[in-house]
């Protein structure tokens, strides 16, 4: 993942989330601009404010940079959930997941 690609996951992962760049930069203790410099590519964030923005988010590093995964922490939610569920109730689940994606 190169400066652009971390900029625009950045970017996506706000706007799931519904707050403004200002907003999550006060947040995050940093001054308002912050998070809109790193979305506009003019700065890079220090590995602990990296490490406050996962956690803000609520995902691991790892789920930040895997771009495969659109939404992560929803997809947590649902494991969270699936795991709560009894074998059958699973089975049907998976089911219809195979259908949907078909």
């Amino acid at each position: 993942m190169n400066e652009h690609d971390f900029s625009v996951r950045l970017m996506k992962l706000r706007e799931q989330k519904g707050v403004s760049a200002r907003e999550m930069s006060l947040f995050l203790g940093q001054n308002p601009g912050y998070i809109n410099n790193i979305e506009n590519e003019k700065a890079m964030p220090s590995m602990k404010v990296f490490f406050s923005i996962c956690d803000y988010f609520d995902i691991s590093p790892h789920e930040f940079f895997d771009v495969e995964t659109e939404a992560p922490y929803q997809t947590q939610e649902i494991v969270s959930n699936l795991n709560r569920l009894n074998q059958e109730q699973r089975g049907i689940i998976s089911a219809v997941i195979k259908e949907m994606i078909r």
